[in-house]
């Protein structure tokens, strides 16, 4: 009982923790480094609603985040970046529907690149689904193993995964 009590107590911290950590869209850095999603951005009508909504998501401010995301992906269907901002403010907001909304618009415009199901493992761990996170946080990492954000992730992933008595991912660290 009094294990319990204190895996309570400090669950609240363990969530803020994964929403700091996980979410590879917070400085976008990823998305930026991918050929495929190098695009002429800084003549789109969505630029300033980007730049704003990077401020606001650096700054915590998630559904300030969300609104001009929402306005850059009206603004320019076709800007992935966007997108996937989109749907990482949607994951911190919790508003998980309207992400998985937002991710399948990705995934339309780029496929199933490793960015791009590194973010959709980290939204299952925030929803618990450690199941779907372990199967897709295995394919963004055989597509990319050296990749940082897939590494973090796999690693909240297995802290879930020990925290319920279940077999944790072992992969190689490049």
């Amino acid at each position: 009982m009094y294990v319990q009590l204190r895996v309570l107590r400090i669950m609240p911290l363990m969530l803020a923790l994964l929403f700091i950590a996980g979410c590879e869209s917070a400085n976008h850095s990823a998305l930026e480094n991918h050929s495929a999603l190098e695009q002429a951005t800084e003549f789109w009508p969505s630029t300033e609603a980007v730049k704003k909504a990077k401020k606001y998501f650096r700054q915590g401010h998630y559904g300030l985040a969300e609104k001009h995301y929402r306005i850059a992906v009206e603004k320019t269907p076709r800007n992935a970046e966007a997108w996937m901002g989109l749907a990482a403010s949607y994951d911190h907001l919790r508003r998980f529907d309207l992400a998985d909304k937002a991710y399948h618009s990705l995934r339309k415009l780029v496929g199933n690149r490793a960015t791009v199901l590194n973010n959709i493992g980290y939204s299952y761990i925030l929803r618990s689904d450690l199941d779907k996170a372990k199967r897709t946080l295995l394919e963004a990492y055989n597509k990319d193993p050296g990749n940082a954000h897939i590494l973090n992730n796999i690693e909240i992933l297995n802290e879930s995964l020990i925290q319920n008595g279940k077999a944790v991912v072992v992969v190689k660290k490049s």
